[in-house]
């Protein structure tokens, strides 16, 4: 079985541009998601695997987080978002919060001004998560980018100083104040009401939740949109992902049967 693999491996690396081509045919035929929730994972052991510096590992991922998003939004996907950062990730040693930061900020920055090729495609930008932690330059470079895509139906959302334990706490939190205002009657609280409190209310549940570097968990991610999303666990680190991984996902998916619990 062993050496099956093996052949199976070169067979297919040596064919990749050809397999490339017939995969993406066929998962262009399929059902495509409508919305795709990443978790980005793997920038610290890619970085301690090639000897390299956090910040390094950081902006390599950073990268292939751009040409993850094209590889997207080339296929149609409506939605997309994007897990940079959680609520817990700044209990990491400092060097590694400021290495990350610095990376985002760079690539948001980039991102900005090239901002045209959002609106071309006719994507909102957004920050989903707790904004008021994040440094001054991400927040104002955020803002900037949300108020100057804003409108279109499509949207690139980026999960950073964000946790889903955090947002359904702050959704409570909201709520309580409107029962204590007397504006909200607690018989009226369901489903609808708390997601009307969520940081992006009007986002779709994810239909695929995709995490690379072989980590096979949510880790606090989309708690309460996730309850019917379809997960797939990919072996690579974020910075080693290849286009071919994304569609293998994909096609994953579209060999499912959703029953959404009936």
């Amino acid at each position: 079985m062993g050496l099956l693999k093996a052949v199976y491996r070169v067979a297919s690396f040596l064919g990749m541009p050809f397999y490339l081509r017939y995969l993406e045919s066929v998962v262009r035929e399929g059902p495509i998601p409508k919305h795709v929730a990443l978790i980005l994972d793997g920038n610290r052991r890619y970085a301690i695997k090639r000897s390299l510096s956090w910040l390094e590992g950081y902006r390599i991922g950073a990268n292939k987080t751009k040409e993850l998003l094209e590889w997207l939004l080339d296929l149609g996907i409506e939605h997309v978002t994007l897990f940079a950062f959680s609520t817990e990730n700044f209990r990491r040693p400092k060097d590694q919060v400021e290495a990350i930061f610095k990376a985002m900020e760079e690539k948001l920055l980039e991102l900005k001004e090239n901002i045209g090729t959002l609106k071309e495609r006719e994507v909102s930008f957004r920050v989903v998560g707790r904004k008021d932690m994040l440094p001054e330059g991400i927040r104002s470079i955020a803002e900037e980018m949300e108020a100057s895509t804003s409108g279109f139906s499509k949207t690139l959302n980026l999960a950073i100083a964000y946790g889903g334990r955090a947002e359904i706490v702050d959704a409570v939190r909201k709520i309580a104040r409107k029962v204590k205002e007397g504006t909200l009657n607690p018989d009226e609280i369901d489903d609808d009401v708390i997601r009307m409190h969520l940081y992006a209310p009007d986002l779709p549940d994810p239909d695929l939740i995709i995490r690379t570097s072989g980590e096979e968990r949510l880790s606090n991610f989309l708690l309460w949109q996730s309850a019917y999303s379809e997960l797939y666990f990919c072996e690579v680190y974020l910075p080693e992902l290849r286009k071919v991984d994304l569609l293998r996902a994909i096609r994953d998916y579209q060999r499912r049967k959703r029953r959404f619990g009936s």
